[in-house]
């Protein structure tokens, strides 16, 4: 056996057992790649003592919901939908640099609530080793409410994630990151539902034309493109180029950039 693969059923069958150990769990499931396969590990280990909780929200795009239940119903798994409005979360709106703390904290609470109201013994989500390194407000408030992070506590790295995601077939093996709407506005930038909307509509049409890797970071009227380096070259063939810019138009941008670096995790987070 490659040593890389045997290494990394280790690091799976850690997992396992961190799960078995809490004996039932709710887990925070968005339907990216690592929360899918906490759910796949969590089904494995806990079988049917395990819940899977799905927020309803502005700040994440319909398709993100639409595959994350349908990876829950292929698994089998019970799967809650939960409405939540980060609009109406105090602090979240100014968008200050911690935004990402007062939105965890409530919406962890509200799971935090229905795993105690149904006998859960642990609620779960799905950082890895990887998270350390970038700015996660959000991580304080997970911390403060007892959250578990059992990707984190077996040593999983995103790659370690990529690849036994693709060993277990997983429809998410090879989904780009995925962040929140809110994170597309500079710190300090009021967000509102119109703006989340815009933004929405913008990503889902660079979706649409085959973009694989992409982020539209808005500063005011100005509508910045990000996507992967090789991807750069098709935003300017003229049809493309036409195309983009009548749809950013559309939804009230007077003007449409590429950033030249590319797409990168978190460069909202370089002003800091």
């Amino acid at each position: 056996m490659d040593s890389s693969v045997e290494y990394r059923q280790k690091l799976y069958e850690t997992l396992l057992h961190i799960l078995q150990e809490m004996g039932s769990a709710v887990v925070a499931f968005s339907g990216g790649v690592d929360s899918s396969l906490l759910l796949h590990a969590a089904k494995e280990a806990l079988g049917e003592r395990l819940l899977a909780i799905t927020a309803v929200s502005p700040i994440f795009p319909i398709f993100e919901l639409e595959e994350a239940q349908s990876f829950a119903k292929a698994l089998k798994v019970r799967h809650q939908l939960v409405d939540f409005d980060e609009l109406k979360v105090p602090g979240f709106i100014d968008n200050p640099p911690n935004r990402c703390y007062h939105c965890k904290k409530e919406l962890f609470r509200i799971i935090s609530h229905i795993a105690t109201q149904g006998g859960y013994a642990a609620v779960c989500e799905g950082s890895n080793i990887d998270d350390l390194n970038d700015f996660r407000p959000g991580r304080r408030a997970i911390m403060e409410l007892g959250i578990r992070s059992p990707l984190e506590e077996a040593k999983l790295d995103k790659e370690d994630i990529r690849a036994l995601s693709r060993k277990f077939g997983l429809p998410a093996a090879e989904r780009p990151p995925f962040a929140c709407l809110a994170s597309r506005f500079p710190y300090g930038t009021p967000i509102d539902r119109e703006k989340l909307s815009r933004v929405e509509a913008c990503e889902d049409a660079l979706r649409k034309m085959g973009f694989r890797q992409y982020r539209v970071r808005i500063h005011n009227d100005v509508a910045r493109i990000e996507v992967g380096q090789d991807e750069i070259p098709r935003l300017f063939d003229p049809s493309t180029a036409d195309a983009v810019y009548n749809h950013f138009r559309e939804n009230g941008f007077l003007y449409v950039s590429v950033d030249i670096k590319g797409y990168r995790t978190g460069s909202m987070n370089e002003a800091l």
